[in-house]
């Protein structure tokens, strides 16, 4: 993770979007002291002892140890005596000796060729570190020891076993109040950039000796075509490795002349240098050892090898200013370095989201596509957002299906358009809800943990969430050793859990333990959680009123909707009244500071009453153990306009003791002087969250004004009382909201010239089978199309593909092989195409069984059937036929996990069972009760926990006369209620039906 700026500098008034690594900075190299002379004088000593001293003593002491003829049988029944022990040793110690003299002299080349570090002499790994700390001693007074590696002349230290672990404890987490780690850190990252230049170097050397491995572009075999990220997926074993591929390569000359510019514009008989990791056969080729290519394809490799940094001698740093060469001479030689800060995500890229890698496409050219930045780099912000919408919308239609809010909606949810689209794809792009669970799971587990070993929960001032998915709790005080598999951080205030190990974690039955943590913005690839209601005090934001607002309403929203709370009260002061919506349980909005003193004054004493009385220090401790899930949900203030001089004295007065009543305040102000402030920060107009006294400098998440009206309206248009449909807008039961978004022609003339199948097994006629490598993908890029008729962003597709992240070169192969796949219509019209917003659609031609079951569904109950009893049977019957199962039945694990953030598994089982109990009405109107229960029964396969389903089959079985049947479904209805009991509607509606239904329940209990 990556360290903090010291408070200098996060104060300074440079501006801070400059370049991190703008200007190389001289680090001295100290003059050669005598100590150093006396390290180079006993590393002489020892070498002597050990190379001649060593052979000379075992010569004249002890003799050559092996026989000097070949030994008979009788040697194998001799006895074993002292002699023969000590000859024994002494060949072990030959060899020994062997093994160290050959790593001398492959460190002393080393050194006088400049090398810097060596290849490794097999199986002598101690003996060679040995070695060349000797020798680097050796040579340290000598003017060849500025070439060797820096950090050799501290005897006794290895490079690999103390150094590293210097910079990771220094670099690893960014802390609050822990500035006394940066000098240490500077110092670490000075080694490291040093070791680092010598290791390029290194690097360089042994490509030049012919070590480098070598890849050769593939012709096009068919519609595949080579392509950097499939290269470094089949060599490197990730494919988001292409950028070490291009790096290596960029500029460098191809053989036909040419050079590559661009990671997406590769050429067949290209040659790509490749990392020393790479595998995969003959493909990947050395220079010299090439056997299975032609004498011409080895020699166009040996050319390439003499190009590129390797083969200038400098290595790439030396372009930048920052060789290891001095600048100058004598003893004042200093040695450039760049700045040391980690350097930041590919401007195109948004950084990883935290634990799920769920970046966007970072081709250069890929942009954001006119969706919104704020959403696509807010990960958490956006799951949780994303997360409420679903179950709003899930809720309208039970809601809409059971009659108790309006007139009838139909199935599908108001398609969002302009700014509201574009926020939507957003949230599918920037989502990472994997995140949100494993947060959720680890902070839970921990609570879990902690109540076991009968200890309370630390205060934690804020979380960490890296870019590899490991999770840090930056804590107020040390609390001891964490429980297993949580880990000491970088000191006893940080508490570390690693991404394999959080995943392990299962669902605990426990309260969350820090509900208050919210986003706040990312440092380098690490994401900034501050827990609002641990703070001592009150939390100050500066800046202007635009861009605190912002920020408030992120806040808000996030606290509204995230995964890893139970319950909260936020209190929203001068702005957010229309973010009611998001979550109208958690959230309400007072007008002034009066109403917020006399609220907040009356729940200060009421807390501090409830944790006396439960002999409680802090909220903390009421959140684990018997009480765990009563009263300790948190509170939290956020005033965005700045108080008077008066009441900010009051509001620091009500503040002082909020941190152990889970009561958090974040208040907006346009100074940095506000009374009872523990932290202050300030948000600039560059989108830059500044905490110079905490040495924070984050990129903001923010939701500006245009986003939050766009969530809103999403939220709003979802909820049945408000949205089109419902009690406040037209629609009603024949209103347009019943109208699918797709109508397919089902008469014999519109025949669709592709047709899948959804529901059931996935089956698709009218196209050949694609390739078997690439079917699996564009199957599922197909099913996404046909579930949404509206059209698909090129970026929630390649999302919903690639969870992980993939680039727009890959994302733009499939599509190209999606079109082809699908073809043309008869007159030339692409199935495939792009609407005028980008969005990718689908033509007329192209339908899915789910598509004619709605059509059918609708020409039945709003269309031609609905004056002719007839054409409405034979629909309602056709429809029924079409339902084969749940929706993708047979989808391989791993795949379609987009359809998490669909509300198609609510809509298919209320579409099912609105047929069914459509074509049971039509049945019994003709006394057909055996046709209305095969209806019913066959809608009940797709939709079993429909309670009206239920309901429409208890009165055909009435109807047909029969007790005993009727009381055998009863009997049924009640085994599968469980422990729940019979809801009360179908109890009321059994007692009508079957009076005597208890008795037997009794009888068979």
């Amino acid at each position: 993770m990556p360290r903090r700026r010291t408070s200098s500098s996060a104060s300074s008034t440079a501006p801070s979007a400059a370049p991190r690594n703008r200007t190389p900075q001289p680090v001295r190299v100290r003059r050669r002291s005598f100590g150093d002379f006396v390290k180079a004088f006993l590393a002489f000593v020892v070498l002597l002892v050990l190379v001649v001293g060593v052979p000379l003593a075992l010569a004249t002491q002890i003799g050559w140890p092996l026989p000097d003829g070949a030994p008979g049988l009788d040697w194998l029944q001799r006895e074993i005596t002292v002699k023969t022990f000590l000859n024994i040793l002494t060949v072990v110690v030959w060899f020994a000796w062997a093994q160290f003299t050959a790593c001398v002299l492959v460190e002393v080349k080393a050194a006088l060729s400049g090398v810097g570090v060596p290849g490794r002499v097999p199986g002598s790994g101690p003996s060679q570190l040995l070695a060349r700390q000797l020798v680097a001693a050796l040579l340290l007074v000598g003017a060849t020891a500025a070439s060797l590696t820096p950090g050799l002349s501290q005897l006794g230290q290895s490079m690999e076993g103390n150094q590293k672990p210097s910079v990771a404890a220094a670099q690893q987490t960014p802390g609050i109040f822990a500035q006394q780690q940066e000098q240490a850190a500077g110092t670490a990252s000075a080694l490291a950039e040093q070791a680092g230049q010598a290791a390029a170097r290194a690097d360089g050397a042994a490509a030049a000796h012919g070590d480098t491995k070598y890849y050769r572009i593939q012709p096009p075999e068919g519609r595949h075509h080579d392509s950097l990220w499939e290269i470094a997926d089949r060599h490197l074993g990730d494919g988001r490795r292409y950028k070490e591929i291009f790096e290596l390569n960029k500029d460098r000359v191809q053989p036909d002349g040419s050079k590559l510019s661009e990671a997406s514009l590769i050429r067949p008989g290209w040659i790509m240098e490749m990392p020393g990791d790479a595998r995969g056969g003959e493909l990947v080729e050395m220079p010299d050892e090439a056997p299975n290519v032609s004498e011409q394809v080895r020699q166009q490799i040996s050319d390439y090898a003499r190009t590129g940094d390797h083969a200038q001698g400098g290595g790439g740093s030396g372009a930048q200013g920052g060789g290891s060469g001095a600048h100058g001479g004598g003893d004042n030689a200093q040695v450039s370095l760049p700045e040391q800060r980690p350097a930041p995500a590919t401007p195109a890229t948004p950084a990883p989201s935290a634990g799920q890698e769920h970046a966007a496409t970072p081709a250069a050219a890929d942009h954001s596509f006119g969706l919104p930045e704020a959403l696509l780099t807010a990960p958490l912000l956006a799951a949780g957002l994303l997360g409420a919408l679903g179950r709003r919308r899930r809720q309208a239609l039970w809601q809409s299906a059971l009659g108790s809010v309006g007139g009838r909606r139909g199935m599908e949810p108001p398609t969002p358009t302009g700014d509201a689209q574009d926020v939507q794809d957003a949230l599918l792009v920037g989502a990472d809800p994997e995140g949100v669970r494993l947060l959720d799971r680890a902070l839970r587990g921990l609570a879990a943990a902690l109540t076991a070993e009968s200890r309370p929960l630390p205060v934690v001032y804020a979380a960490w969430m890296g870019g590899n998915g490991d999770l840090h709790l930056q804590l107020a005080q040390p609390a001891g050793k964490p429980p297993a598999p949580w880990q000491l951080g970088q000191d006893q205030t940080f508490w570390m859990l690693a991404r394999a190990d959080a995943e392990r974690y299962e669902d605990a039955d426990t309260a969350a333990p820090y509900p208050g943590l919210v986003s706040l913005g990312t440092m380098d690839d690490s994401r900034l959680l501050l827990n609002l209601e641990s703070v001592p005090g009150i939390v100050s934001l500066g800046g202007t009123e635009a861009d605190r607002t912002a920020v408030f309403a992120s806040v808000a929203a996030e606290l509204a909707t995230n995964g890893w709370s139970d319950r909260m009260t936020i209190t929203l002061v001068g702005f957010g009244e229309d973010l009611t919506p998001l979550a109208p349980n958690r959230i309400r909005h007072l007008d002034g500071f009066e109403d917020l003193f006399e609220t907040m004054s009356a729940e200060t004493r009421q807390r501090r009453g409830a944790l006396g009385a439960a002999g409680h220090d802090s909220v903390l401790t009421g959140r684990t153990g018997p009480a765990q899930h009563t009263r300790w949900a948190p509170h939290l203030v956020l005033l965005a306009t700045q108080p008077s001089d008066e009441d900010a004295l009051r509001l620091a007065e009500l503040a002082a003791d909020a941190g152990r009543l889970g009561i958090g305040y974040l208040v907006g102000t346009e100074g940095n002087d506000l009374p009872g402030a523990a932290w202050e920060m300030r948000i600039t107009g560059e989108g830059k969250l500044l905490a110079p006294l905490l040495g924070l400098e984050l990129e903001a998440q923010t939701l500006p004004a245009a986003q939050r009206r766009a969530v809103v309206e999403l939220f709003t248009d979802a909820d049945p009382e408000h949205g089109p449909g419902g009690s406040d807008g037209p629609g009603g039961a024949s209103g347009t909201a019943n109208t699918p978004p797709f109508l397919v022609d089902i008469s014999e003339q519109g025949r669709p010239a592709v047709y899948a199948r959804l529901v059931g097994s996935y089956e698709i006629i009218g196209l050949d089978a694609p390739d078997d490598d690439r079917s699996a993908l564009l199957h599922e890029a197909l099913a996404l199309l046909l579930l949404h008729r509206e059209g698909v962003h090129p970026r929630v597709l390649s999302s919903a593909l690639w969870p992980r992240g993939v680039t727009a070169d890959v994302r733009d192969a499939l599509l190209e092989r999606l079109r082809a796949w699908l073809g043309t219509d008869p007159d030339g019209t692409p199935r495939l195409a792009t609407d005028a917003t980008g969005r990718l659609t689908l033509a007329k031609s192209v339908v899915s069984d789910l598509d004619v079951l709605r059509s059918l569904y609708y020409e039945a109950t709003q269309g031609r059937g609905v004056g002719s009893r007839q054409v409405r049977g034979r629909l309602l019957t056709d429809a029924l036929v079409l339902v084969r199962g749940p929706l993708l039945a047979d989808r391989p694990e791993g795949r379609y996990r987009w359809l998490t953030h669909e509300i198609i598994d609510a809509q298919l089982p209320l579409l099912v069972a609105d047929t069914g109990l459509a074509l049971s009405e039509f049945h019994l109107e003709k006394n057909r009760a055996e046709k209305a229960i095969e209806a019913l029964n066959a809608a009940l396969r797709t939709a079993p926990a429909d309670e009206r389903l239920w309901h429409e089959l208890l009165r055909a079985t009435h109807a047909t006369g029969d007790p005993d049947r009727l009381r055998a479904l009863a009997a049924d209805l009640v085994g599968r209620s469980g422990a729940r009991g019979v809801p009360p509607r179908t109890e009321a509606l059994l007692d009508e039906l079957l009076p005597t239904w208890r008795d037997g329940v009794a009888a068979a209990g």
